[in-house]
């Protein structure tokens, strides 16, 4: 549960690499502790990070060979799966690479939904070579309910919720993070997906946690994040209106009985990512109904608010256009609006803890 020591590390991303995708490789490289040494992308080899992630500068490498041996650099100790794909399994074709790490004694860290670990050919290998495999998404051994555990005195917390899935809900609990540490406050993620694990070196991903016990799980990362800060910042998943991801955003609302909610919105995404049934589409919610959806549902077990929209306005090139995107937004929704990515955390976090200490459930335990 602690945050793990500090790695240094060759992303792999072959063919994928890009802000969907490759998510879990821009979580890493944007917002990650460990020392980023190489990106292996044989598609992309020669170039840098910086083209699409501005202040990165990490060398994208066709080989593994020339990630082992990058001029200037030490040379890295683990090979970090850089992709989230829709159903978390290992691409076939990349597990040379994985053998050829192993061999070199690099240890395997993975969040996909596929278990390294417990690849009887990878495993065996790793045993033989005595590195590791760490697969983020493996659950913890805890089988408890939610108890209706009440947060500590002085302590808020705040969940990220999304009109869609990997919209940026962790990013901006990371932002949010940062520019409460920026303005002097003693501030904590909770990270509940295995990108965010990746970066902050611990917690659950828990759309791998038995329905029954997600609730229960949740309460508990909660209780570890008050241990770490006064303002706690949960990470969000998915989002209470997709037909594949509603359960885990139900559970993280109930779970963790926040103090309040920050909404996260892609301006200009019409439908959500879900292209299982090509006849169908499942259009983005209205933003004030569903707010209020949020504050009705999270109401059932303790009383919650939505205070800001953070926007996402990556599919707006013009600045100028993004600031008018989120301000109509902004008067839409009657809240603080702002990307938090683009522009900066810093003045929507003041907004955040002005409207949180202003709430009336607020000031003690609940």
């Amino acid at each position: 549960m602690r945050p793990q020591a500090m790695r240094r590390l060759v992303i792999l991303t072959e063919g994928q690499f890009g802000p969907h995708s490759g998510k879990t490789a821009f979580g890493v490289l944007r917002y990650g502790r460990d020392d980023v040494i190489a990106v292996l992308d044989s598609t992309l080899a020669g170039r840098s990070t910086s083209e699409w992630i501005p202040g990165s500068e990490v060398q994208i490498v066709g080989t593994l060979a020339e990630a082992l041996e990058m001029p200037g650099r030490p040379r890295p100790d683990t090979l970090l799966i850089g992709i989230a794909p829709t159903g978390g399994r290992l691409p076939d074709e990349w597990r040379p690479i994985l053998h050829a790490a192993i061999d070199a004694g690099l240890e395997l860290h993975s969040g996909l939904h596929t278990f390294l670990g417990d690849d009887p050919e990878l495993s065996a290998a790793a045993a033989i070579a005595g590195v590791h495999i760490i697969d983020h998404r493996r659950p913890p051994e805890r089988f408890e309910t939610a108890v209706g555990r009440r947060h500590g005195p002085g302590k808020r917390v705040i969940l990220t919720v999304g009109t869609d899935c990997a919209i940026g809900k962790m990013s901006v609990a990371l932002e949010l993070r940062n520019a409460a540490r920026a303005a002097g406050d003693t501030a904590a993620f909770v990270p509940t997906g295995q990108t965010g694990m990746m970066i902050d070196g611990w917690g659950v991903s828990v759309d791998r946690v038995i329905s029954d016990f997600l609730n229960g799980t949740v309460e508990w990362l909660v209780e570890e994040g008050e241990r770490l800060g006064d303002w706690v910042i949960v990470e969000g998943q998915g989002s209470l209106d997709h037909a594949a991801y509603s359960a885990v955003t139900l559970g993280l609302i109930h779970g963790a009985t926040p103090h309040a909610m920050v909404l996260v919105h892609k301006a200009g995404l019409a439908a959500h990512d879900f292209d299982h049934l090509p006849e169908r589409s499942f259009p983005i919610a209205p933003l004030r109904p569903f707010i209020e959806l949020h504050e009705r549902i999270a109401g059932m077990v303790a009383p919650s608010r939505v205070v800001a929209v953070a926007v996402n306005t990556s599919l707006i090139r013009d600045d100028g256009e993004a600031r008018r995107a989120i301000a109509e937004i902004a008067a839409e929704t009657g809240l603080p609006a702002e990307d938090p990515v683009r522009f900066g955390a810093g003045p929507l976090w003041g907004q955040v803890k002005a409207a949180v200490d202003a709430l009336p459930w607020v000031g003690g335990e609940r």
